[in-house]
């Protein structure tokens, strides 16, 4: 079917850097009342014995934030698609404890869903040293060695606009680099207005298929690469998949239908205009950052640690699954399985993918 010419999207998501300032709506701070509701709840758990990957959501109740969790909830779908939550502090808990409360205030956003094959439910976004190619997947190109991107986030390196394998990442800030490491957050849905001003036949390409890699996450299967657009829209909202990392594995693999110079300017032209209207900031230690993935292109600065100082960039991560999740056109399924609105979807298969 011919892809006609789309047209721009309004609405709270398309936001640029001046929005933000004067909508405040996703800055969210916890009071000292609501920080007692969440230490009730951890308290329980840990007097019980209840691991974190264990963790259900009725065994954390927030009665207190029930109010706070709902509106999150409409900022990350129905408004500019983003929220930064502040108010904990990491140094009053122990490393477990943290994990908990964090997985535990998850739960009552959504489903954790799986980050890797491994069926991991949160990762520690950290600098893992040399050899994470040949820990979380690389490819050997003729002239180096081409590493995967889950390998790249495990490194103190720039990582590239992107969106991540879920309706929802929430990254919590336990502690921060000796310098660097800015987070980087741009509208995808701003970027899609723009380049069809700018340059409407780059976005119409843009709604075709774009061939990507599984390297370093599902074993493969016979679908090692797979077609994905990287705009859509279905039911008047609009969604964005988009990682060069990927885009690049593909083709490296000699089945994979070569990218037309017009669609390598396309993706060019998207990297451009998510580093033109992003905004830029620093996490703090107890920073949460929560991020429709549909929605918005996270990015990352280098950064440089120094472990004997005490400064030692980590996040914890987690993938959410919430209700009420918006439908997705269905040639976006190769990536995320089901595309019907209110299902339970994301993450990682365990299994080989056939």
């Amino acid at each position: 079917m011919a892809i006609s010419i789309p047209k721009p999207l309004t609405g709270p998501a398309a936001w640029a850097a001046a929005d933000l300032e004067r909508n405040n709506d996703w800055l969210v701070t916890l009071d000292a009342d609501e920080i007692t509701c969440l230490d009730d709840a951890l308290d329980s758990v840990m007097s019980q014995q209840i691991t974190w990957s264990s963790l259900t959501k009725n065994q954390f109740p927030l009665p207190r934030l029930a109010k706070k969790i709902e509106l999150i909830s409409r900022e990350l779908e129905d408004g500019c698609g983003m929220v930064n939550l502040r108010g904990i502090s990491p140094g009053r808990y122990t490393a477990d404890e943290l994990r908990t409360l964090w997985c535990g205030l998850g739960l009552n956003l959504g489903v954790l869903v799986y980050q890797n094959s491994q069926g991991q439910l949160l990762r520690d976004i950290c600098n893992e040293g040399e050899g994470v190619g040949k820990t979380y997947g690389q490819m050997d190109t003729g002239k180096g060695v081409f590493l995967s991107s889950r390998a790249r986030t495990a490194s103190t390196a720039e990582l590239r606009f992107h969106t991540d394998r879920a309706d929802i990442v929430g990254l919590l800030c336990v502690s921060r680099a000796k310098s660097g490491g800015e987070t980087r957050i741009a509208s995808s849905v701003k970027v899609h207005n723009e380049m069809i001003r700018r340059r409407p036949a780059f976005a119409k390409l843009l709604y075709g298929p774009i061939y990507r890699s599984r390297l370093g996450e599902e074993k493969g299967g016979d679908q090692m690469f797979y077609p994905l657009p990287v705009f859509g829209c279905r039911d008047g909202k609009f969604t964005s998949h988009y990682s060069r990392t990927y885009v690049e594995a593909a083709q490296l693999l000699p089945e994979v239908p070569k990218m037309t110079d017009d669609q390598w300017a396309a993706l060019d032209l998207l990297a451009d205009l998510a580093d033109e209207y992003c905004v830029e900031s620093v996490f703090e230690p107890g920073d949460i950052q929560l991020l429709n993935n549909h929605v918005i292109y996270h990015a990352r600065r280098p950064f440089i640690d120094d472990a004997e100082l005490g400064h030692k960039r980590n996040l914890m991560r987690i993938w959410l699954c919430p209700s009420g999740n918006r439908a997705l056109p269905e040639d976006h399924a190769p990536l995320w399985r089901r595309v019907e609105a209110d299902t339970l979807r994301g993450g990682i298969a365990l299994e080989p993918v056939s």
